[in-house]
């Protein structure tokens, strides 16, 4: 508990700024960008420095927290269910990945834990850049064989990746 909190209280936005500076940044938005034209659904890419006070007090774990930020992302509400958050959650180095009904069953959950295994792994070698354009790769791979592209493939939603 103790570690969890020490964490969560000296990981900085200057940590955050170390790990994803303006050019990784702008390299996972043009991944976003790239990756959605090739299918309908919808990618989100979110970076939190460390949990909220309360969510702490709550012992909010960072699956929940993603699933809450899922939420607040209007994510829920594309037309297809397609959406697909990666939540990054740095004082924990946790990474969660959230996708909507329209993938349930049409996805192994192993699927989605591999990709998130491939980021953590990049990320314990200091390449978050290179990690985070992995994993929209892979995730851009099976949203083509769910949602692939169709006559109306707008953009629902935001590419640029949101920083909490």
């Amino acid at each position: 508990m103790l570690r969890r909190w020490f964490s969560h209280f000296t990981t900085t936005h200057f940590t955050l700024r170390r790990c994803f500076p303006a050019d990784v940044m702008n390299a996972i938005d043009a991944a976003i960008t790239a990756s959605e034209r090739s299918h309908q659904a919808e990618i989100r890419f979110a970076i939190e420095t460390a949990l909220p006070l309360g969510h702490l007090l709550r012992d909010v774990s960072g699956k929940e927290r993603a699933r809450e930020i899922f939420r607040r992302l209007g994510m829920a509400d594309t037309a297809a269910h397609n959406g697909i958050l990666v939540y990054v959650l740095l004082a924990e180095r946790d990474i969660e990945i959230v996708a909507d009904q329209g993938f349930d069953g049409k996805v192994a959950e192993r699927a989605w834990e591999d990709i998130c295994n491939s980021i953590v792994a990049a990320f314990r070698n200091g390449e978050y850049g290179p990690g985070a354009i992995q994993a929209i790769g892979r995730l851009s791979e099976l949203a083509v064989v769910h949602f692939p592209p169709g006559t109306d493939n707008r953009n629902e939603l935001p590419n640029r990746p949101v920083v909490l």
